[in-house]
């Protein structure tokens, strides 16, 4: 967990796309500060130390799964974000809450990966452009017959350990000094950057194969069939043409696999999960059985009971190996509309000691949210209409206008926070959208009036607004 950002760095990052939220950027921040400090004491003490769950508590749009989103960016560790909706009490058909935990620790295999294959780039894509120059000048091979059953033996040890056999082993390449000077006129080149776009045929493992004994209930227990196979057959190869600079990549990735000990990455991707690993459950609030919907019901106290002894902590299987779950941090939301906190079996209240109460959006924060993030929405659509050079400008008056209506069909509809901002600014901008690369180009402003012509009259018919805005 090196360069871990501060609390108050972690809530400005945030501050550049979500509106408001203070105590909940705050709760957050200092919930992943925690894991760092924890990680500095001494092991006897670390041990002792839990994780301060959070429970972010708000009606839908107010930025929970945003901050969730955001924090996946932020963190330089293993995240995973889950919908409690998907699980089912173990015996009914549907998914495992343990998968949880192994998607978990498939995020912090890919993270330790790409880390490893950086530390060994150098190696690997020296060995990608010794490869390469054998593509483009490529030798006769001769044949090697003196050792057959050493070559038969080479393969069959590459087999066991999954990899993919040398069907070439066999074979020795023929060098002339005409391949040998060509060669040699053809690295400078390719040093030199001059042969990117020159195409060559490479072999890649068929990607059909990847699903090949994807079998669920198997997965749930930790068992990957695709890993099993692999040690009895060799992986089917497909022939592609590429240019030398997507070969370079392809085999540099290659050559990377070969020099990375997957042991230590697999170990060292387990501790990851398990120390600095953080599990975002949303829709917490529908498994409660405090809600009045019935329909597509499993008993939600069921799934509650399944998911409580993992964040107490236990020991889950993976492919990869064992993970505890002690220092896992969770991260649950919902709106509880419908069912509060304490709908919830008191084993799992207990678990997420923290709370945090996010707020209903205001008019105020809809202006702000239309304009201030790096990712504003009016932003986002004057850059999608400037593709077809057309350069469209808000007035503040509009931009106050369409806050006043999204304000307004939330509160006489079903309050959606900012999510009825999308559906406004699309009626609004939706004729420009639809003649714009037919207008080649020119300068469109929205005006107050013009807000009000497209989407204010819609949003005063109560009927009209429920089903269109």
């Amino acid at each position: 967990m090196e360069n871990v950002q501060t609390p108050k760095q972690i809530v400005d990052v945030l501050d550049q796309y979500i509106v408001g939220q203070n105590e909940a950027k705050k709760a957050v921040a200092v919930a992943l500060r925690n894991r760092y400090r924890r990680m500095q004491l001494s092991p006897q003490m670390q041990e002792e130390i839990s994780p301060k769950n959070l429970l972010m508590i708000g009606p839908t749009g107010v930025g929970k799964t945003e901050i969730a989103r955001r924090l996946a960016k932020i963190v330089n560790a293993p995240f995973v974000k889950v919908e409690a909706t998907k699980f089912t009490e173990v015996g009914y058909v549907g998914g495992d809450v343990e998968s949880m935990v192994r998607d978990l620790v498939e995020n912090a295999v890919q993270l330790e990966k790409q880390a490893a294959y950086k530390r060994v780039n150098a190696d690997a894509v020296k060995q990608a452009n010794n490869e390469l120059l054998k593509l483009l000048v490529p030798a006769k091979k001769k044949e090697n017959n003196q050792n057959d059953m050493q070559n038969i033996m080479n393969m069959f040890s590459a087999m066991q350990k999954g990899e993919t056999p040398d069907i070439n082993a066999g074979q020795q390449e023929e060098l002339t000094d005409d391949i040998r000077e060509k060669r040699l006129s053809t690295s400078d080149k390719l040093r030199a950057g001059l042969l990117e776009n020159e195409m060559v045929e490479i072999e890649v493992p068929d990607p059909s194969q990847s699903n090949v004994g994807n079998n669920n209930m198997l997965n749930q227990m930790g068992i990957d069939l695709n890993d099993s196979l692999a040690g009895i057959m060799p992986k089917k190869m497909i022939t592609r043409t590429v240019s030398v600079a997507e070969a370079r990549d392809v085999l540099t990735r290659q050559a990377a696999e070969t020099l990375v000990n997957s042991a230590d990455l697999y170990h060292d991707a387990i501790e990851n999960a398990q120390n600095s690993g953080i599990i975002f459950i949303d829709e917490i609030d529908k498994i409660t059985g405090g809600s009045s919907q019935s329909r597509g019901e499993v008993s939600r106290e069921g799934v509650q009971r399944d998911i409580l002894p993992i964040v107490e902590g236990s020991q889950i299987n993976t492919k990869y190996g064992t993970v505890n779950t002690d220092h896992i941090l969770f991260i649950a939301s919902g709106a509880f509309a419908e069912s509060k906190p304490s709908d919830l079996i008191p084993e799992l209240q207990g678990r997420f000691p923290i709370r945090v109460e996010l707020n209903d959006l205001t008019k105020e924060d809809f202006v702000r949210i239309l304009t201030e993030p790096n990712n504003a929405l009016v932003k986002q659509y004057i850059a999608l209409i400037g593709t077809d050079n057309i350069k469209v400008t808000f007035t503040i008056e509009a931009i106050n206008k369409i806050a006043e209506i999204a304000t307004d069909v939330n509160h006489n509809t079903d309050n959606i926070g900012a999510r009825r901002l999308h559906t406004i600014l699309e009626k609004l901008l939706e004729d420009i959208l639809y003649e714009g690369p037919d207008m080649q180009m020119g300068e469109i402003t929205i005006t107050e009036k013009y807000v009000d012509d497209k989407v204010g009259q819609l949003a005063q018919n109560k009927d009209l607004s429920r089903y269109i805005l």
